[in-house]
Parts: C-alpha cells; sequence; structure tokens
C-alpha cells in the first residue's frame, strides 16, 4: 500500500472581499460574485510567501504522520511564486523542517498543477523504494493585475502530503496524467503579473484538459462517477469546477466539501491539493475521491485515492483547512491589499 501518510495546509487570516475590489474598479460586485461564485480570498501577510506556506503546511502534515522528519528522503514544492528566480524554495523549507543535508529536493513549476506535479514525483519515489518518505507541496501566493479578472480571485495558500508505505491514511490506486501545448496563460521572466487568454481559459484549455484526465482515469481504473464519495477538481473559479464535474457526471453533493474556492480563491498550485486537504478532514473509511489538478500550458493530473481507517487517527492532530477558513480573518480594504501585494511601492 503506497499513499498519504500525513497532509496539511496553510491559509492566511488576511482577507479581502469580491466587492471591495469590484468597487474600487468601478465593477458591480453582485454581478461579479454571481459570475464567479467567489465571496472572498485569502491574502498573504507582508511577511508570507510560498516558502513559509510550505513550512506551515508541511508542519501540519509533520504532525498528522508522527514521523521522525529525519526519514523523509524527497521534498518537492511546486508553485508559480518562487520567491527567486535562481535559488529553490526546497532547500530553506527542508532545513526549517530539519530534514537536511540527507535529501533530495527540487522545486516545480507547470502554473497551476505543479503542486499534483510535486505529489505525483513524491508518490512515484516511494512506490519505487527510492526513499522511504517523500513530500510533496503545493503552494502559492498568486498574483492577478490591478483590475484584471484574475485580481478577484488570485489569493494565497497551500498543502502538503507526506507519501509512504506505513500508516497510510489515503492510498493511491491510480494517476493518470493529459498533456498538450495550449498557451491559454503564461508570464515571462521579469514580468510582475501574468497575462491570460479571456475565454480561451475555459474552452480548450480547463475543460479540454480536465474532461480528458478525467475521462481518460475512470476508464482506466474501470470506476464510474458514482463510485466515488467525492472528487475535487482545480477552482480558478467557483463556476469552473462545478461545470466540469457536471460534465463527467458527478453530483453537487460530490463535489462540496472540496469546493472551498468562494472563501478561500485560486490559490494557483495550492488550489486543488487545499480542497483535497479539506475533503480528507470530512472523509470515512472506504471512500473513494478523485483528484483532478488543471496547469495552464497545458495540462491535467488525476489520482485516485481510497481513504483507510488510519484517518480516524490522525484528523485532528492538525488545524482542519475549513477552519483556518472560517476563523480568525482579519479584513483588508483595498489600499491595505495593494500594499500587501506589492501594487503601490514607497518612494523613499
Amino acid at each position: 500500500m503506497v499513499g498519504i501518510i500525513g497532509y496539511g495546509s496553510y491559509l492566511p487570516r488576511y482577507r479581502i472581499k469580491v466587492e471591495d475590489i469590484a468597487h474600487q474598479w468601478g465593477r458591480d460586485p453582485e454581478t461579479i460574485k454571481r459570475g464567479l461564485l467567489l465571496k472572498e480570498k485569502t491574502v498573504p501577510g507582508l511577511d508570507e510567501d510560498t516558502i513559509t506556506i510550505s513550512v506551515e503546511a508541511a508542519k501540519n502534515a509533520l504532525k498528522r504522520a508522527d514521523i521522525d522528519p529525519k526519514e523523509i528522503g524527497a521534498l518537492y514544492i511546486g508553485s508559480e511564486s518562487h520567491p527567486y528566480a535562481v535559488k529553490p524554495s526546497g532547500t530553506v523549507v527542508a532545513e526549517a523542517l530539519g530534514i537536511v543535508p540527507d535529501v533530495h529536493t527540487a522545486d516545480y513549476e507547470f502554473a497551476c498543477k505543479a503542486g499534483t506535479e510535486a505529489m505525483f514525483v513524491a508518490y512515484s519515489l516511494v512506490k519505487a523504494d527510492v526513499v522511504k518518505y517523500a513530500v510533496g507541496i503545493g503552494a502559492d501566493t498568486s498574483q492577478g493585475a490591478p483590475g484584471d479578472a484574475l485580481e478577484f480571485s488570485a489569493s494565497a495558500g497551500g498543502s502538503a502530503f507526506i507519501f509512504g508505505k506505513e500508516g497510510v491514511v489515503a492510498e493511491v490506486l491510480e494517476t493518470f496524467s493529459y498533456t498538450t501545448d495550449t498557451p491559454d496563460f503564461w508570464r515571462r521572466e521579469g514580468a510582475f503579473y501574468p497575462l491570460h487568454g479571456g475565454r480561451f481559459t475555459g474552452e480548450p484549455a480547463y475543460f479540454k484538459h480536465i474532461l480528458g484526465a478525467g475521462r481518460a482515469i475512470l476508464e482506466k481504473s474501470g470506476y464510474t462517477a458514482s463510485d466515488f464519495t467525492y472528487v475535487i477538481f482545480h477552482m480558478p473559479n467557483g463556476k469552473f469546477p462545478l461545470t466540469v464535474g457536471k460534465r463527467l457526471g458527478f453530483k453537487k453533493e460530490q463535489m462540496e466539501p472540496g469546493w472551498i474556492v468562494n472563501l478561500m480563491g485560486n490559490t494557483y498550485s495550492g488550489s486543488s491539493p487545499t480542497g483535497f486537504s479539506a475533503t480528507l478532514d470530512v472523509a470515512k473509511p472506504g471512500d473513494l475521491i478523485l483528484l483532478v489538478s488543471f496547469g495552464s500550458g497545458a495540462g491535467s493530473d488525476a489520482f485516485i485515492f481510497k481513504v483507510t481507517e488510519q484517518i480516524d487517527e490522525v484528523r485532528d492532530k492538525a488545524e482542519k483547512v475549513r477552519d483556518m477558513l472560517e476563523n480568525n480573518r482579519i479584513y483588508l480594504d483595498y489600499g491595505q491589499y495593494a500594499k500587501f501585494r506589492g501594487k503601490i511601492v514607497m518612494n523613499e
């Protein structure tokens, strides 16, 4: 049995409401909220970035795994907002967790699916008996240009998953990846904000790849939508995952536990992994869970997990995603938000 032995998430306490962004740009907030199915989003603090988010998420995963960090043989971080262009995030996180120097680490980047990319490599190394334990992390402090549609959703947060063969809480039953060269969203070196193809990002990007990966893994595994207790899709907004789930034959109640975008926003590489983490917070032994990510450029990773009885032993050892979303929130106005996100710079 190979799968997740510990999982954890981290979401900043700071928030901004969609209506505050809409008012700033003369947009009707109700139209925005209905169109995107978003209420608010997380905002990273002035001292928070992909590295700090990854450290906190991984610490929560270690609480649930209850293992010696020095036994971790690999650690990978997927993000499109690594703090350094030339310096790994993984080395800092590995040092903070106390697992250096005997560890293999690397940073991954594939737009919003970099997190599941890291998870796949971590899982594969454990499956191949190269390492005893491996960590896959998806985390971001995502960017959206002032006034752009992305600004309503681009948020911050992430999740970490420790893979192993003992004390598994969610066994990996099947994986599948679906990839094409579809340039729907990009950010060139040195550019602060990404560019996107507008509606082109829905079709043929998001829907084509998630449907492709979803249908393929169902065919490969022999399962149907009705066999699953829960399903999680990448959440660039509130509507896309609900729409793609319906097309694949899933019901709303199967998507609800992991559908957290209305309060979290789009955490890019941390989006579907954090939805998966929220689902594990409520899952029961025997539940089948389908996870399908999406990353612009473009590709989707799909996983089928089966929850084990071990989940009841570890669930309450760390803070749950819904508690992070709903408790201790600090709301910012647009001016504070612009300062936090570096949209305005003070001249000294």
